[in-house]
């Protein structure tokens, strides 16, 4: 019997009951189009109002649930501008409890004198009178033990959404096919869909709850395992690229210092496979400087030795540029043309360039997504390399890999992720980790301080300028924000730059760069630092992937808690790349002890793999999983880090079924083909 869903799930959110065209615009910021959308769009935190506090047990700062009594509602108080300020009166075992609502005439409106409520919010004020700001709240009598708090947009609350929620499941009424074999419900012990569609937004207590999380958690990584093995599985089809087993004994002998192991190692381990008859699809990780662009140059010495042409792909021209550098110095003693194309290529060059490599007289293209474009043709492609591979999607692998026919593939990553973990998230690709440093690779002395040492901070850093060096300084935001709503300030660009940097630095070529500059601009930028022609460039973190400039030697970063660890740890490898002693000063206000503690990590050590545990540990692993990092889909439910459990039970499963099903064709695999299409259709990739 075929899987049909049921066609309400599809239909438009605008014709949902209290929705209309209005509110659907506003659902759309949150990716919400059919009902089918708002019923994923799951609660990012309930409110239990079941665990009641004693008022008088309530601390300052506690957020907490309160029952208490309506005793009066105060008027409507105009503050400034459109502020309106209403102040309710209630009691709690005897003790006062002053409740402020901003804007929220219609919230106050819900309550009535003399009936009782439970509040749930921050307590504020003092012993003998306690407050609460705009906090939620039910009738005491309510029979909701939980209640839905969901992800937003201005103009929908959680109590809106709630209501729109209930009318799609009174639309959907159980009708509701399940996608998941009755037999892997049963084996995994997992409740019925629309069982967990109801309790993971309106749970009848804490264990329905934690039954249909478990379910929709479940389904979420056997759809991404699934999605991620049929996408490794396609590229498992016969290459014509037949590459025979050859010595590349001439390239490591003209090399003028010895390969790491490592390095070693993860060439042998991408010949082996571009010896089979499937094309290679690797990945390799490794730490910043640990030499992943000697192992590219040495793969492509196979490659071209076989008689094929290789192509790197780089995020942006100056990379591309230092790419082409260090691969002509590499590959020169051994009579292999490298050609270069970027989007400033000019015209003349750019005929030529396309002419050599139509005619296979280029061996080595490296460029920019520009070599993406239709006119770009070569006589022979066999290997193509993607480098900084996070910041191309997986639609742009695939463009890349559609220049050849069944090319050989190898991505480079400079986030290192722990072994485990880059085996479930990277399914569709082997990887191979350089987990060693080049001998002569110095350390980055790093330092935290907090911004009362900032001007001894400029002393330390005018003092390496003045003997010819440079350094970078870096901020998390491009513009200023209103400093209320963060504990502690925030610096942009542009105000540092005008208040602390030009007046600290103005007998020095100070440069801005941000992600709203233009992009000849921020070649321009980069190429002038790059040059020398400026002594420090003043950024955000679009420097984090950048280019190689030897002579820089200071990375201050400022507002140091706002990153990641392993983004900090980016950012402190752009120096310490040349024969000079190198610093990064981290720079942080945060009296926080888990941030403070967090932040000494990166001074105690350097390992980039082992910070990388430390951050998915502390942090979570939004830091790498989410979608713009490496072009998979964003989950909804699931935990990468919290499920890990799961998630290797799903990768198992999906193994079993495609061995079976490869292409999830059989009746009771159809469902599963739909929620895998469904998740990765934002991504643009085709399973057929």
């Amino acid at each position: 019997m075929a899987f049909v869903q049921n066609p309400v799930l599809k239909q438009n959110i605008q014709y949902l009951k209290g929705v209309g065209e209005h509110r659907a615009a506003l659902y759309g910021r949150l990716g919400i189009v059919t009902v089918e959308d708002l019923l994923r769009h799951y609660p990012r935190g309930y409110i239990d109002f079941s665990n009641i506090t004693p008022l008088l047990q309530a601390q300052p700062g506690q957020v907490c649930c309160i029952k208490a009594q309506i005793t009066k509602k105060g008027r409507e108080q105009r503050i400034r501008g459109n502020l309106s300020v209403f102040k309710v009166q209630a009691v709690s075992d005897f003790t006062p409890l002053t409740i402020t609502f901003f804007n929220s005439r219609f919230l106050v409106d819900q309550l009535h004198e003399e009936e009782e409520y439970l509040f749930y919010g921050k307590i504020s004020g003092n012993l003998l009178r306690r407050e609460m700001s705009s906090p939620m709240f039910v009738k005491a009598d309510a029979k909701i033990p939980l209640k839905p708090v969901y992800a937003l947009t201005q103009g929908l609350t959680s109590n809106i959404i709630s209501s729109h929620v209930r009318a799609a499941l009174a639309l959907v009424n159980g009708e509701m096919q399940d996608p998941l074999p009755r037999q892997i419900q049963t084996g995994e012990q997992l409740c019925p869909l629309w069982y967990a569609m109801q309790n993971i937004h309106f749970p009848q207590s804490s264990q329905a709850l934690a039954t249909a999380k478990k379910r929709l958690i479940f389904d979420e990584l056997l759809t991404l395992q699934l999605g991620l093995l049929r996408l490794k599985a396609r590229n498992r089809q016969t290459t014509p690229v037949h590459m025979r087993p050859l010595s590349i004994e001439e390239f490591w002998n003209l090399l003028p210092y010895f390969p790491t192991d490592a390095q070693r190692r993860c060439v042998e381990e991408c010949i082996a496979d571009m010896q089979r008859e499937i094309p290679m699809n690797r990945l390799l990780q490794g730490d910043v400087g640990s030499g992943k662009t000697l192992v590219a140059a040495a793969v492509c010495v196979y490659a071209i030795k076989n008689g094929y042409q290789a192509a790197l792909m780089a995020p942006t021209e100056i990379l591309a540029e230092q790419h082409m550098r260090s691969l002509q110095t590499l590959l020169a003693p051994m009579g292999i043309h490298v050609g270069l194309l970027t989007g400033s290529t000019k015209a003349k060059e750019k005929k030529e360039v396309l002419a050599a490599l139509a005619s296979g007289e280029t061996q080595l293209l490296v460029g920019t997504h520009t070599i993406l474009t239709d006119q770009v043709t070569f006589a022979n492609l066999g290997l193509i390399i993607t480098d900084e591979q996070h910041r191309f999607g997986v639609s742009q692998r695939a463009k890349f890999f559609q220049k050849g026919n069944q090319p050989h593939t190898l991505v480079m990553s400079a986030t290192p992720i722990p072994r485990t973990m880059a085996l479930m998230v990277y399914g569709d690709l082997d990887i191979s980790v350089l987990d060693q440093m080049p001998p002569g690779r110095q350390t980055v002395k790093t330092y935290l301080i907090d911004s009362s040492k900032r001007e001894r901070a400029f002393g330390f850093i005018k003092k390496h300028l003045q003997q010819g060096r440079q350094a970078y300084i870096v901020c998390p935001l491009i513009e200023a924000q209103d400093e209320s709503q963060t504990p502690v300030k925030m610096l942009s660009v542009a105000e540092y730059a005008q208040k602390i940097a030009g007046p600290q630095l103005k007998d020095y070529r100070l440069d801005v760069l941000h992600g709203k500059v233009k992009a000849a601009q921020k070649e321009a930028a980069m190429r002038a630092f790059a040059s020398g022609e400026t002594d420090v460039l003043l950024a955000t973190t679009v420097i984090e992937v950048g280019v190689d400039v030897p002579n820089a030697v200071i990375m201050m970063i400022e507002n140091a808690e706002r990153f990641g660890l392993s983004q900090l740890h980016q950012l402190r490898g752009r120096v310490g790349r040349g024969q000079w002693e190198s610093f990064c000063i981290l720079v942080s206000d945060s009296k926080n002890e888990e941030t403070r503690r967090r932040l000494k990590i990166l001074c105690q050590t350097s390992d980039g793999f082992a910070l990388s545990q430390q951050d998915l540990r502390l942090r979570g692993p939004g830091e790498f999983f989410g979608s713009r990092q490496h072009g998979l889909p964003s989950l909804k439910i699931a935990n990468m880090l919290e499920d890990m459990d799961t998630l290797q039970r799903a990768q198992e499963l999906a193994k079993a079924i495609l061995q079976q099903d490869p292409s999830l064709a059989l009746p009771q695999n159809q469902g599963l083909a739909q929620m895998v299409g469904r998740l990765f259709a934002q991504n643009t990739v085709a399973f057929n």
